[in-house]
C-alpha cells in the first residue's frame, strides 16, 4: 500500500526564526542554512512576512525585500516560498488602508513569495475578503485561515469544533478565492482530539481534493500529538522547524516528526533522514553566535491557561530584557489569563496575543485595569472587527473611558480608508519632506513601520542582536560590574546604594537612605522631576525647554513592549529641563524632565 504524501512546509526561517530568537537572525547567518535545506531536499519554505517583517527594519537595520531576493536566489526558482500575512494588517499590527492591503500583495509578488498564509486573530471573516481578494489578483496563492487556540479552563462560547466549523463556512460562503486551508494554532494549545474532529469536519465540509493543513506550535507540548492526530483524520500538510530552532516554543522538529511516523501511512515531503541531518548541522553551525533564550526550549504547562504564542512569546521576552524587566514575565504569563477571559476570544495570535500580552504587562506594571492598553481597548472596543464572544461590559466602558473612543460596529478596513495618515499620498509626502526616493518598496517600509522605518530609508537604523559573549559564561541581563550608584531593593523597601569593584571586607554599613519614589517628586527649587514610569527607549520628545503646558499635556512619549507609553505634565506650567534625547534608552525613575 502507497504512503500519503504529506506536504512539508519548512517554518525555520521565518516561525522558527521568530519564535526562538524573536525574529532577530541576519540574513548572512542564515543564507547558508538554505542552501543546505536545499540540499535536503526541501521545496517549500516559510520565509517572511509575519514579524520577519518589520523585526528586519527595527532590529537588524536590513531590508526584509532584499531579504526575500536573496532567499529566492538560494532557494531556487521552483520552491514554493510561502509568507505571513494578517488579513488588514498584513505584517503591520495596526489596520492598514485597501491602498496598504493591495501594495502588500504586490511588493510580495515581486519579491518571490508564491504563497501568502492569510489569517485573521479574531476570526471575523471580513477582514479576510479584501485581503484575499488581492492575494490572488496579483497572481499569488493564497492560503485562508481559521486561527485556533483552546480557552482557559471554564471558558466557553468560542473555540470548540463548531465555531470552526461556522467560521469556515463564512469563508466559503464570502466567495473569498482560496488555493489551500490551513488551521493556525499559534499558542499550541488546541487538544489532539480538538484537532482530529476538526481536520474530519473540514474534509467533509470542503470540496474533494482541497489542500487542508495544521500549523501548531510545542509550546503546550502536545504539538507532535496534535499533528498525528491531523493526519489520521486527513491533513494533507504540515509545518515543521529544524534544530536548533524546533521545539520548544517553535514547531516541531522535522526528524523528531519522521520519528513519530514510522510505520504509518504517511510520507513526510519524500525527505530522507540522513540529508535532513547534515542540513540541521550547517542551521547549528550558522546559528551557533547566536544567545538561546532558555523560555525558547522550554515546553511550558501554564500555556493552556494563558495561551501566549510561540512566535510572541520569545519576541516579548527579547523586548523585557532589553528592558531589564524580564524578572517581570512570570507575573505577566500569569495576568494573561483574565485579559483573555475578558477581551472576547480573539485566538492568541499576533496582532490579538500582543494586545492580550499589553494589557498583562500593564496590569502587573501599573495596578489591574489602571492602564488600558490602546490595541487591547481598541480591541474590546470593536476597532478591528468583531470577536468571536462579547468582551466584558466593564472593561468595555474603562476602554471607552481612557482611549476616549466610542464602541464601533464599522467594519476595520472602512475606518482605515478613512484615516487621511493610512493613505499612500500622507506616507508620499513624507518620503518627499525627508528627501526619500518615492518608490514603491519605500512607500511601504514607511507606512508599515512609521518612524523606525523612515529611520532605516535615512540609514539610521541600528542593529540590535542577542549574541553570545565568548567571554561571558551565563547570561547578561544587567550586570553592573563598574562603580556607581544605584538603587536596590530590600524587603520591598527601596534604598540607595554605591557599589564598586571588589570586596572590602572591612566595610562596613553606616546608614542607608529611602530611594525616592518614581512619581514626580518636588525639588529644591520648587520644580518637580517628571519620572520614566517603567523602563524603555524615548520614542518622541513633544515638548522644549520653555514652553508653558498645562497638567495632563504629553510631555514625553516612551517605547517599550511595543507600546507608546505617554508621560504627561503633574501639573500646570513651564518645563524647566528635558534630560533624555530621543531613541535614548532609560530605567524605571528616571528623570525624564522637570517643570
Amino acid at each position: 500500500m502507497s504512503r500519503k504524501y504529506i506536504d512539508v512546509m519548512d517554518t525555520t526561517f521565518r516561525d522558527g526564526f521568530q519564535s526562538v530568537f524573536g525574529g532577530r537572525v541576519l540574513m548572512d547567518d542564515f543564507m547558508p542554512a538554505v542552501a543546505a535545506a536545499r540540499e535536503a531536499g526541501i521545496t517549500h519554505f516559510e520565509f517572511g512576512g509575519g514579524a520577519r517583517f518589520q523585526s528586519l527594519f527595527f532590529y537588524l537595520n536590513e531590508n526584509a525585500f532584499d531579504m526575500m531576493d536573496r532567499f529566492r536566489e538560494v532557494a531556487g526558482p521552483e520552491a514554493n516560498l510561502q509568507t505571513l500575512a494578517r488579513g488588514v494588517n498584513t505584517v503591520m499590527l495596526d489596520t492598514g488602508s485597501r491602498e496598504l492591503i493591495d501594495l502588500h500583495a504586490k511588493m510580495f509578488k515581486k519579491h518571490g513569495t508564491t504563497t501568502i498564509r492569510n489569517f485573521d486573530a479574531l476570526n471575523d471573516v471580513e477582514n479576510l475578503k479584501y485581503s484575499g481578494e488581492r492575494i490572488t489578483h496579483h497572481g499569488l496563492k493564497h492560503e485562508a485561515v481559521v486561527t485556533m487556540m483552546d480557552l482557559p479552563p471554564g471558558c466557553s462560547g468560542a473555540h470548540d469544533v463548531a465555531f470552526y466549523e461556522k467560521t469556515l463556512r463564512e469563508i466559503l460562503d464570502a466567495g473569498i478565492p482560496y488555493d489551500s486551508i490551513c488551521f493556525k494554532d499559534a499558542s499550541g494549545t488546541s487538544s489532539p482530539q480538538k484537532v482530529y474532529e476538526t481536520i474530519k469536519m473540514a474534509k467533509k465540509l470542503l470540496p474533494e481534493n482541497t489542500h487542508v493543513r495544521l500549523h501548531t506550535h510545542e509550546t503546550a507540548g502536545v504539538s507532535v500529538a496534535c499533528y498525528l492526530a491531523a493526519l489520521e483524520a486527513g491533513a494533507d500538510g504540515i509545518d515543521l522547524a529544524a534544530s536548533p530552532v524546533s521545539g520548544g516554543t517553535s514547531q516541531p522538529d522535522i526528524l523528531t516528526m519522521l520519528h513519530a511516523v514510522k510505520g504509518k501511512n504517511f510520507d513526510l515531503g519524500g525527505l530522507d533522514i540522513e540529508k535532513v541531518l547534515k542540513y540541521q548541522e550547517v542551521l547549528q553551525e550558522s546559528l551557533k553566535d547566536y544567545f538561546m533564550p532558555p523560555e525558547a526550549t522550554q515546553v511550558s504547562p501554564l500555556i493552556p491557561f494563558s495561551p501566549m504564542p510561540g512566535g510572541a512569546l520569545t519576541a516579548n521576552t527579547q523586548m523585557m530584557r532589553d528592558n531589564n524587566i524580564l524578572e517581570k514575565f512570570p507575573e505577566v504569563i500569569k495576568a494573561m489569563r483574565e485579559v483573555v477571559e475578558k477581551g472576547g476570544y480573539g485566538t492568541s495570535v499576533t496582532p490579538v496575543s500582543q494586545f492580550y500580552f499589553q494589557q498583562a504587562f500593564n496590569n502587573v506594571m501599573f495596578g489591574k485595569w489602571n492602564k488600558i492598553a490602546e490595541g487591547y481597548g481598541k480591541m474590546v472596543l470593536g476597532y478591528f472587527g468583531h470577536t468571536p464572544s462579547s468582551p466584558d461590559s466593564d472593561i468595555v466602558n474603562l476602554a471607552s473611558e481612557q482611549l476616549k473612543m466610542e464602541p464601533t460596529t464599522k467594519n476595520a478596513i472602512d475606518i482605515a480608508d478613512a484615516d487621511e495618515t493610512k493613505s499612500l499620498k500622507y506616507t508620499q509626502n513624507i518620503l518627499e519632506n525627508e528627501g526619500l526616493e518615492i518608490n514603491d518598496e519605500n512607500l511601504f517600509i514607511a507606512a508599515s513601520c512609521k518612524e523606525k522605518g523612515i529611520a532605516f530609508l535615512k540609514g539610521e537604523a541600528k542593529v540590535n542582536v542577542r549574541k553570545i559573549d565568548k567571554n561571558v559564561k551565563q547570561e547578561n541581563v544587567s550586570v553592573a560590574n563598574s562603580n556607581g550608584e544605584y538603587t536596590v531593593v530590600v524587603n520591598g523597601e527601596k534604598f540607595n546604594v554605591q557599589v564598586s569593584e571588589g570586596l572590602d571586607a572591612s566595610v562596613e554599613v553606616k546608614s542607608v537612605t529611602s530611594a525616592a519614589p518614581s512619581a514626580p517628586v518636588k525639588t529644591a527649587s520648587g520644580t518637580e522631576n517628571i519620572t520614566a514610569s517603567l523602563p524603555g527607549s524615548v520614542f518622541k520628545v513633544i515638548a522644549n525647554v520653555g514652553d508653558s503646558v498645562k497638567e495632563g499635556d504629553v510631555i514625553i512619549i516612551l517605547e517599550a513592549m511595543k507600546m507608546e507609553i505617554e508621560i504627561v505634565a503633574p501639573k500646570d506650567g513651564v518645563v524647566a529641563s528635558i534630560n533624555v534625547n530621543e531613541g535614548q534608552s532609560v530605567e524605571n525613575g528616571q528623570v525624564l524632565a522637570t517643570i
